[in-house]
This record gives C-alpha cells, structure tokens and sequence, in this order.
C-alpha cells in the first residue's frame, strides 16, 4: 500500500530488493572520485607586479575551473594587498609630510586596484552563480527522478505485461537522461531505483529472456567503457585523462545491470583502468614534487649568493657596475629556476629579493647626485616638448611659429638630459617642431600656387579690357560684369598686388573714356562708381569713403560760395551802364559753377548710399 503522497510505505524494503545496488556503489565510489580535483599547478609570485597579479585574475575571471581560481587567489590576493598597502602608507607619508592630518588622508587607489578588485569580486560572483545554478540544477534532477520513481513504482506494481517492458525501457532512458542530484539524496534515490528494476525483472518472468537479452547488451557497452578506459593511461596530458574516465564512469552507472556471472569481472576490469589513471597521476604529481624540492635547493643557493650584496657600498662607478653584472646574473638563474613549494616561496622569494631591492636602492642613492642635474634638464626639456605638442597644430600659425623658435633655442641653451632618455625626448621635440613647419611649408605652397592663379586671372581679366579698349566694344554692362569677376578673384603674390592693381585701374579708366554711347557727365560718374566700389572692397574702405566725402562737401561749400558771390557781382553790375559784357561773364562762370556744383552733389549722394 501507497500513502497519501504515493511513496510506498517502507523506503527500506525497495533498498532489501536491490541486488544490483552493490555493483552501482562501486562505480559512485569511483565516479564520485576526484570530480573536483584539478592539477593546479603552482605559479611563481616572486617577481609579479600589481599590473601582472591584475593579468592574473583577468585570466581567472574567464576559467570554468573553480578550484585553480581559489587556488591561486588565497595566494595571490594577500600578496597583491600587501603591495597595495605599501603604496598606501607611502601615499600617508606623502600626505604627512605635506602639512596634512591622518584623519583627512583619502586613499582610493589607482587603477590597477580597481580593475584587481573588480576581477577578484567577478570570480566571486561567478563561482557563487554556478554553484548556485548546480544546487538548482540537481534539485529539479531529484524532482524529475523522483517523478520517473513514482512511474516506475506504478509499472512495477501493475498487471499489463504486454506494453510494459517497452514503457519501462523509456523510463530507463529518461532516467539515463537526467543529470546529478544532491548528494546527500544519491545513495538513497539510486538504491530505490535499481530495487524497482530488479521488482520489475523479478515480476515478469515472461520477460526473462528479454532481460537476458537486455543484460548482454549492456555487457557489450560496459565492456566498451573498459576498453575506453584502458586506453586512457596512454594520454600524454593526464588531467585530460582524468576528466575523461569521469565521464566514463558517469556512463557505467547508467548503463543497466550485466549478467550476473559477469558483473563482479567487469567491474574488477573498469576499476583496475580506473586505478591506473590515479596512479599515473600521482606518480606525475610525485615528480612534480620533487622538481619542486630541487628547484628549493637551487634558489637557497642564490640566496645565499645574493645576501651580501645588500651591504654593498663603494664610490667608484666602475665597481658598481661590475656588481650590477654579477647580481644581474644571479637574477637571471633564479628566474630560470621553475617553481618551489608553496609552503617556502614565500619566505625565500622574501629574503631574495629583499637583498636585490636593498642593493640598488643604494646604487640608486649613489648615482642620484650624478643624475641631479641630468633630471632637472630632462624636467625643463620635457616641459619644452608639451609646449611643441600644444603648438603644432595651432591656428595662430605666425604666433606660434615665433614661439616654436624661441622654444629651439632654449633647448640648445640647456643641457644633457639622462642617456637613455636622450634620443627619445629629443626626436619628440623634432617631430613636433618638423610637424609643423612642414605643415607651414605646406600651406605656403599651395598658398603661393593659388596666388598665382588669381594673378593669371586677373591679368586675363585686364587684358579683356585693354582688348575691348583697341576695339571700342565696350559697354558698361560689360564692365560691370568684369569689376564683379576681378573683385571675386582672392589674393595674389604680394610683389604682384601693386602693379596688377595699377594696370586694372589704368584699364578701367581707359575702358570707361574709349565709350562713345555715353557722355562726358555719365563716364565721370561711371568712374566714380568704379572708384567707390573699389573703395567698398578696400579693409579701410569705410575711413577712405568718409574721408572723400569731407573734401566733396568742402568743395560743395566753396562752390556756393562761389556761386552767391558771382550773382551779387552780377548785380551790381546790371546797376551799371555798359555792362552787358561783364554780366555774360559773370552768367558763364555761375554756369560752369552750377554744373560742378551738381556734378559733386551727384557724387556725395552716391557716396552717401555706398
């Protein structure tokens, strides 16, 4: 009987019915055996800066492997914080020492910190998200078992023989199908199920040659996984090896049970390939090992080599140099050296370099008085190349070109700068200056070019009136025409500007007096407007035009001046006899007076309107 949730009333009795459990323990055992465990192999944190430990976890922040990323972040994480905290206290110091108060201190980090802290909190994330998707995963796996447990139990219990054993080989793929469940359920779950298989055998002889028949086949694949698993102790990259024969053994757990007479030699089989892959494994790792060791006795004769070195000290230049050689050497064998067990890299990484660090710390002190001077000059000519940057692209281009000059000869003025920096800071310097005055020299081409187009186009433009002038077919429509196109036309060379200038005014002049369709009135004021049109396109055109108008005005004053001293002379003359020949005179003149007076009066409105 079944309660009220259809699990059967006593778990245990499915677990006494089970005769293929022992069988399936084994191969849990085995499956169940490392599927954790990686071949982490050490890694060398002796020389890593912050920028390499950041290339680390970027490269952990990637893996699917969790445990080499725990592995090699316990170790790397307090090694990189102690750099970090380095750096911090220097900063404080830094702080104190310029007038402030420890309370007030700041320190965020840079960059590499950020990113570090960033990628270490990523592996995190990562690694809680999929042991939580696992977790998840094997809980909807044990829901599904237990459901495909339920349908089993019903088939088990039922009387239909004839569809049955094909309904129950669907169970079993489903069964095959689903992946892990928790642990803790496993033992248990697996123990029901192959109870309920041997009922389901047990319960239809009529089926026995099926299930004989079913048995073999599965012999045949078990004994394929065999073969299979031999093979894998011949595989040259062992982890391979052992990621592999886990997954076999995921296969041999599903696979059903095997006659009976053969179950214990298969499983006799699988295990001994299995154990050969272990065994060849911790074979590699005991090797391992024991590079690891030598590699420990090779560095501890470096540092016993390396130690005197940071009580160094001399005033010839040339013996510092012959110990750089020496320690540098010594360097270069300790980085050629692989890697040493975790539990001393530590302290001998420390006590190397620490005597490494100690030395050129007082070469560096011995050399900085030498340098001094070389600094400050690199600080003065590195201040001179930002200035060049700044200016090499600017539009002020004469402005700055002065400025560059003076920048030229200041460098000459100051002195060497460091040797190595040398050739470097300098070709940064040149490159900017050459940038510009290329660009300079550049401009000014395509700028005379142009000119002298505008030159050839204006000369065509003067020979078109100096043309029209010979043939007297001219016409003020035209010359307007061609003060418009001469006008439009850019600058020319400057040599050229007087000269092409003369000969167009010259032109025009002569253009404008060889036109028989208008009078002597009408070519004066076309010359006018020639004149002030020209005096519209000139930068002081405004100064010149108000300028002309002033004397225009003045002449306009003196005329009626003029013209009312003429009339009153005329009548005082008409109060005389014999005076008709100096009043004709005196009409004449306040005649020809009036006509300027009108002509200049023409001209002022047309200045007043340009």
């Amino acid at each position: 009987m079944r309660d009220e949730n259809n699990q059967p009333e006593n778990v245990e009795e499915d677990v006494r019915l089970a005769p293929a459990m022992a069988e399936q323990a084994k191969t849990d055992e085995v499956s169940d055996h490392d599927t954790e465990e990686e071949d982490v192999r050490p890694v060398d944190f002796s020389a890593f800066s912050k920028a390499d430990f950041v290339a680390l976890v970027k490269e952990l922040s990637a893996e699917t492997q969790f445990k080499r990323s725990d592995t090699l972040l316990k170790e790397a994480k307090p090694l990189f914080d102690e750099i970090r905290n380095q750096e911090r206290a220097a900063a404080l110091q830094r702080f104190k020492d310029s007038g402030g108060i420890e309370e007030d201190f700041d320190y965020r980090g840079d960059e590499l910190d950020h990113s570090f802290d960033a990628y270490v909190k990523l592996i995190r994330d990562k690694r809680t998200q999929h042991y939580r998707q696992l977790e998840e995963q094997r809980n909807e796996n044990l829901r599904k078992k237990n459901e495909l447990l339920e349908k089993l139990r019903a088939l088990v219990d039922s009387d239909d023989t004839e569809n049955g054993f094909h309904e129950f080989k669907k169970i079993q793929d489903a069964w095959r199908q689903i992946g892990m469940v928790p642990p803790a359920q496993n033992k248990t779950l697996w123990a029901n199920y192959h109870a309920l298989v041997d009922r389901f055998y047990d319960h239809r002889n009529i089926y026995f040659e099926l299930k004989e028949l079913d048995r073999k086949r599965n012999l045949e694949a078990k004994t394929e996984l065999c073969v299979r698993a031999e093979k894998l102790v011949q595989m040259e990259h062992i982890r391979d090896a052992v990621r592999e024969l886990n997954e076999l053994h995921n296969e041999f757990k599903h696979i059903g049970p095997v006659p009976l007479e053969e179950k214990e030699k298969l499983w006799q089989r699988f295990k001994q390939a299995s154990d050969a892959v272990y065994e060849k494994r911790d074979q590699l790792n005991e090797v391992m090992q024991q590079e690891l060791a030598a590699n420990a006795e090779a560095k501890v004769r470096l540092l016993e080599q390396i130690m005197p070195f940071a009580d160094f000290a001399t005033d010839r230049i040339k013996e510092w140099n012959q110990k750089t050689q020496e320690i540098v050497a010594i360097q270069k064998q300790w980085e050629s050296i692989g890697a040493i067990p975790r539990n001393k890299a530590k302290d001998i990484n420390k006590k190397f370099w620490s005597a490494f660090k100690a030395y050129f710390a007082k070469k560096n002190q011995f050399f900085k008085k030498l340098d001094g001077e070389r600094a400050h000059n690199l600080e003065l000519k590195t201040a001179l190349v930002k200035r060049a940057h700044e200016l090499k692209d600017s539009a002020q281009r004469d402005r700055a070109g002065e400025e560059l000059k003076a920048l030229q000869q200041q460098w000459r003025e100051i002195g060497p700068v460091p040797e190595k920096l040398r050739d470097k800071i300098y070709k940064e310097f040149k490159d900017a200056c050459d940038h510009f005055f290329q660009h300079q020299r550049e401009l000014a081409g395509q700028e005379n070019k142009n000119q002298e187009e505008n030159l050839r186009l204006k000369e065509a433009i003067c020979a078109a009136l100096e043309e029209a002038v010979q043939s007297k077919t001219g016409s003020l429509e035209r010359l307007d025409e061609l003060r418009a196109q001469f006008s439009a036309i850019g600058f020319v060379p400057r040599h050229a500007m007087p000269l092409i200038k003369a000969r167009f005014h010259k032109a025009i002049e002569d253009y404008i007096n060889a036109l028989d369709s208008i009078s002597a009135e009408e070519k004066e004021q076309a010359k006018l407007e020639v004149q002030i049109s020209g005096l519209r396109n000139d930068p002081m055109g405004d100064k010149k035009i108000h300028h002309k108008e002033q004397v225009i005005r003045k002449k306009i004053g003196k005329l009626e001046n003029d013209i009312a001293t003429l009339k009153n002379n005329k009548e005082f003359f008409g109060r005389s006899r014999n005076a008709d020949k100096f009043k004709d005179d005196i009409q004449r003149q306040i005649n020809e007076a009036s006509e300027q007076l009108a002509q200049l009066k023409k001209q002022l409105k047309m200045l007043q309107t340009a």
